[in-house]
């Protein structure tokens, strides 16, 4: 009974739930908004676009002097300055050799011309006075062929000896000889002058040449420059082929800067050659490729330079295309330590600027995964699209098929992109 009043309750309670859980109406439906993934988004542009090539090099002097002793001599004069470091202008003094040699050589060869021209003054002289010798030995000749023939025809006539017609053809023999002995004298006279003339040519000319190594024992700057070496001493006896003194100028300089291939094509992607890309700097273009030249030991000092011309062959470690570039006045406006100028070996960074290039596609290089891109369509879903990168420049790829202006390009990396998933655009 106990046990009855207990169950009973329990019993009636189940089948209660059991009929309300029967009777009770279904659960509702609500309809779920799908939520997009949030990603930066940005329009595809097309803008001019100005392609960069950077190099590394050192610097050099465009111009560098070395002077070569061209005589024989003791060093009678050095400049107390003379010093490698130092700066001398153009025309100053540097050096004198012992100038005796060439002078005595000078005098000898003055003296041996005089010799000449009073000899070539003699042979006119001889010349004129063998002409009128000649005019009265011409008129004797034809008053003796007269005598001739005058005894010829007493003799024939019997009136005269026989002796008398031979002493007359001798007397016309003896003035026969005397014309043609004045003759022949005359027809050397020619020869004579010509090799007196010889003999002042050659003689002109050693003179030349003493006077020229005369000007040769002294040295002195060419142009404004900086002294590098100068291993000649006082008093010393220097030969000819011996270096005296050595120099690189201050009015330009030059780096041969290293940049690669592709960076340098990229950089002249605007420019229209004829001929081959190492022709550019022969097209007489200026202006056509702006150059800057900063130290990498002191960034922020700038220099213009000027791109004037490429080695015809690559580094041959590097495999780089060697751009000669050329600085004008690198002392201008030197102030060390704060700016210092662009000397010798120097390292320095240059920065080659070409033509700018219209209507460029040019995204982010991070927005490129491996060669495909993604977009947002205008359903606001994922597209996946393959692209043709032309270069890359710094933290920009420029696109060369595969994209169009006004497309919207997704900026963020989607692991994983999946075509067609919901994207929800926010601001770069």
């Amino acid at each position: 009974m106990a046990l009855l009043m207990v169950v009973a309750p329990i019993a009636l309670a189940a089948a209660g739930a059991a009929r309300l859980v029967a009777e009770a109406p279904g659960p509702g439906r609500v309809a779920g908004a799908e939520t997009g993934l949030a990603v930066r988004v940005a329009a595809v542009t097309a803008a001019p676009f100005v392609p960069v090539a950077q190099g590394w090099g050192n610097v050099r002097a465009a111009d560098s002097w070395t002077a070569m002793s061209e005589v024989r001599g003791s060093v009678l004069w050095r400049d107390p300055d003379l010093a490698s470091g130092r700066v001398v202008h153009e025309g100053a003094a540097l050096l004198r050799i012992d100038p005796a040699d060439y002078q005595l050589a000078i005098a000898q060869a003055e003296a041996d011309l005089a010799s000449l021209t009073a000899e070539a003054a003699q042979i006119a002289a001889e010349a004129e006075n063998t002409r009128r010798v000649l005019e009265l030995e011409e008129a004797r000749l034809a008053l003796s062929e007269a005598d001739a023939a005058r005894t010829r025809e007493l003799v024939a006539q019997g009136t005269a000896a026989a002796a008398r017609r031979d002493e007359a053809e001798r007397a016309l023999l003896a003035a026969r000889r005397t014309v043609v002995e004045l003759q022949n004298a005359l027809a050397l006279i020619p020869s004579r002058q010509d090799r007196n003339a010889a003999q002042v040519a050659r003689t002109e000319a050693s003179l030349a040449r003493a006077r020229r190594d005369l000007s040769h024992t002294e040295i002195a700057a060419p142009f404004d420059l900086r002294i590098t070496s100068a291993p000649a001493e006082l008093y010393q006896v220097v030969s000819v082929g011996q270096m005296l003194v050595s120099g690189e100028g201050l009015s330009r300089a030059e780096v041969l800067a290293q940049v690669p291939i592709a960076a340098f094509q990229r950089m002249l992607s605007g420019v229209v050659i004829d001929g081959s890309i190492l022709d550019i700097v022969d097209q007489e273009r200026e202006g056509l490729v702006q150059v800057a030249v900063e130290p990498v030991s002191n960034p922020g000092q700038i220099w213009q330079g000027r791109l004037t011309r490429v080695e015809p062959a690559l580094d041959p470690r590097a495999r780089t295309v060697q751009a000669v570039i050329e600085v004008a006045d690198p002392y201008d406006g030197a102030d060390p330590p704060e700016r210092i100028p662009l000397v010798g070996n120097l390292q320095v960074q240059v920065t080659m600027t070409g033509p700018e290039l219209p209507e460029v596609i040019a995204i982010p290089a991070g927005a490129v995964h491996g060669g495909t891109v993604y977009l947002m369509d205008a359903d606001g879903r994922l597209e996946l699209r393959a692209v043709t990168v032309a270069f890359r420049q710094g933290d920009l790829a420029v696109i060369a098929e595969g994209l169009s202006a006004g497309e919207r390009l997704v900026l963020d990396d989607i692991a994983p992109a999946i075509p067609g998933m919901a994207l929800t655009a926010v601001s770069p």
